[in-house]
């Protein structure tokens, strides 16, 4: 494995699906099965540090030349379940969306054209024979949408603030694929009755069609990752974000415009800090 930075890499959030081994057809399986039994596996900071690194020589390397073969590991009630990194796939989509993070000027700067140009085209060719291709894991930087937390509930928040800096904060939740797809379902009755259209809609139905693409007894999870680096301890243990998003749907459900705008308004002001911090520098 090659020597990675200890540098804490903050600002990346997670979606990601866990599928049984008995969803993926063999070689494949087999390959996972192994992978499972070993003790060493990476973590997702290991995956920032790899793909940092990358951009650091002239020219910079803007998708790993090849595919990861490393994945996480969970035991679902005695089944082993594995979320493939898929880190080439996922960076070919990142790049393809970084037009929308950065201006031209700095884009062309950190990623000269041609690059990025040379990245589409290896995509292109690579998905011509990959038509079904989709990303295990979802990244957002410096929040988590708010149309994840319609996934989860507040019941399966799991918070642990940390000892050391070798044990660092984490919150995350974890929802079966059953629950995580009907909460999909009812928050688009309740958000098109109440509006419409609208970015959470949109976002709330891309969502759902990506989880379809997966085994029924998946295992849904959303972890803030490295972004509880750039959040106060205090205001970290008393996020309670995904009971605000369900509050705020079901008062839309009951037609209470007024309660739905404070819940609302509470995910505005909980935010706010981690958004000012994105842009302080």
């Amino acid at each position: 494995m090659p020597k990675v930075s200890s540098v804490i890499v903050p600002y990346a959030t997670y979606l990601r699906v866990y599928e049984p081994l008995a969803a993926f057809a063999e070689p494949e399986r087999s390959h996972w099965a192994r992978y499972a039994r070993r003790t060493d596996r990476p973590s997702y900071q290991d995956e920032l540090r790899r793909a940092l690194a990358d951009l650091a020589p002239t020219p910079p390397v803007p998708v790993p030349v090849h595919e990861s073969e490393d994945a996480f590991v969970l035991d679902v009630d005695g089944v082993v379940c594995v979320c493939p990194w898929r880190t080439r796939l996922r960076g070919w989509q990142a790049l393809d969306e970084l037009s929308e993070e950065l201006p031209q000027p700095v884009l062309d700067v950190v990623l000269p054209p041609f690059l990025r140009s040379q990245a589409t085209q290896d995509y292109e060719r690579w998905l011509a024979d990959n038509p079904d291709a989709r990303p295990w894991i979802r990244t957002a930087t410096w929040q988590v949408p708010i149309n994840w937390f319609v996934l989860v509930s507040d019941e399966e928040r799991e918070y642990d603030k940390g000892a050391s800096v070798d044990s660092p904060p984490v919150l995350r939740y974890r929802t079966p694929m059953v629950q995580a797809r009907r909460r999909v379902a009812r928050g688009l009755r309740a958000l098109k009755e109440a509006m419409d259209e609208g970015p959470l809609i949109d976002g709330l139905v891309d969502v759902g069609r990506w989880l379809e693409e997966f085994h029924p007894r998946s295992l849904v999870e959303l972890d803030y990752g490295g972004l509880v680096h750039a959040v106060p301890a205090g205001a970290l243990e008393d996020d309670h974000s995904a009971a605000d998003v369900a509050e705020g749907i079901a008062a839309l459900r009951r037609g209470d415009g007024t309660a739905a705008g404070a819940a609302y308004g509470r995910l505005v002001e909980r935010w706010r800090s981690v958004r000012d911090l994105r842009s302080a520098n």
